[in-house]
């Protein structure tokens, strides 16, 4: 890596591992909570499942709050804040008891991931290069990611052990190590350049166009409903439709939720390397459209037969190409998002984009819940998935196509 390269995938660095400390306190609650949730002070199960969506649903009016203050603050400003936020909420989770307290520490933490995820997308378009601006997006989202394994994996290993209490103090102050972070990284030096978060230079005309911008959206929209909301909120009733609440795998039994966080939990542990290495083809001559059409195309391809009864051992399997699916999909759209925001206003386009990322992901848990009712619940909604991403690759070949005549016809006028 040359001496540019190391400055320009420092601050990205940075703003990931400070967003995967403050990752910790939220991804342990998923694990340990739905168990715990007495010590927390809580009177029933009911809300448990309104703690951990609450935060979900504040992001959508907030999202644009957070884009607007950008616009008035700096990206280093903003990360600040979403530090801040961050890490005395997790703090609080072992502070305070009682429902009515929570539902105010989770809806702050839920603004504090809009400003992450509104800035960290923001410090990825700024400060990634233009033939590299796929492995950094991957570098980003599998550093950032690492958060939630580790704290599901340390939180469910110490909450037993020394309590939920504790471990969220102590999550809350790991989370505050990343304010000495941001304080002493360079992202500030953005402000030295008004038009670097602003409106910057068009690189292809063709990507700047409405059509292509709100594909872009939809696609975001839909990819995060099926993967963040269908597949995350269903697997576990999945696996117990499918092969009951206890599994045998050689011949220990574990529960289905232990599989469940298991098959999420190798998503994460590859996301770092996976998430580079796509990015980094995708910076390649071809370009990131023909690999998001393939990519759909086997996504399209695998993601109904997770609704299949199949033998465990090769139901698991799909499922993790599923979670392969997840990554590169998630991975290449947002290097596209990027590419796009680079010919408008960085923050405006992200922050729209982010917002109906959230609302897939928030109907996609309500739209399982009343599929898998019906007499044949789970076929229809993951066949119905499928049936989506290979409309999307449809949809992104015509609009492939369209970019190649654009450009054969921009180089037949230079001459």
């Amino acid at each position: 890596m040359t001496i540019k390269d190391q400055l320009s995938s420092q601050p990205i660095i940075i703003v990931a591992f400070v967003t995967a400390l403050s990752l910790l306190g939220d991804s342990m609650l998923y694990i340990a909570l739905p168990i715990y949730w007495e010590t927390a002070g809580l009177e029933s199960i009911w809300q448990v499942g309104v703690l951990l969506s609450i935060n979900r649903f504040i992001r959508l009016p907030f999202n644009p709050i957070a884009g607007w203050i950008y616009k008035h603050l700096s990206l280093k400003a903003g990360l600040i804040i979403a530090v801040l936020l961050g890490g005395f909420t997790t703090i609080g989770y072992g502070v305070f008891e009682g429902f009515a307290a929570w539902v105010i520490l989770r809806a702050l933490w839920g603004i504090a991931w809009s400003f992450f995820r509104i800035g960290g997308l923001s410090v990825v378009a700024v400060y990634a290069e233009n033939n590299k601006r796929g492995s950094s997006m991957g570098l980003y989202n599998g550093l950032y990611r690492t958060g939630s394994l580790v704290g599901m994996l340390v939180g469910g290993l110490l909450v037993p052990i020394i309590g939920l209490s504790t471990v969220s103090i102590a999550f809350g102050l790991l989370s505050l190590l990343g304010l000495p972070l941001m304080l002493s990284s360079k992202i500030n030096q953005v402000e030295e350049i008004p038009g670097k978060i602003g409106t910057m230079a068009e690189e292809k005309p063709f990507i700047g166009r409405t059509a292509y911008k709100a594909s872009i959206i939809v696609s975001g929209f839909l990819i995060a409903m099926l993967y963040q909301g269908i597949v995350t909120s269903t697997m576990s009733s999945l696996i117990e439709h499918f092969y009951g609440e206890s599994i045998s795998i050689w011949n220990v039994v574990v529960s289905v939720t232990f599989l469940s966080g298991l098959i999420q939990a190798v998503r994460w542990t590859w996301e770092p390397f996976l998430g580079k290495t796509v990015g980094h083809w995708s910076d390649g001559a071809p370009g990131r459209l023909p690999i998001f059409i393939v990519s759909l195309i086997f996504a399209g391809g695998v993601f109904g037969l997770v609704s299949a009864k199949l033998p465990l051992w090769l139901w698991v399997a799909v499922t993790l190409l599923v979670m392969a699916g997840a990554t590169i999909l998630s991975t290449i759209l947002d290097t596209i998002a990027l590419d796009t925001a680079k010919t408008a206003n960085v923050v405006s386009f992200l922050t729209v984009y982010t917002i109906f990322q959230d609302v897939g992901a928030a109907l996609g848990p309500a739209i399982s819940y009343i599929v898998i009712q019906l007499e044949a619940g789970f076929t229809f909604l993951y066949w119905g998935g499928s049936f989506i991403l290979l409309i999307l690759a449809a949809i992104w070949t015509f609009l492939a196509n369209r970019l190649n005549t654009f450009i054969k016809k921009e180089i037949y006028e230079s001459y």
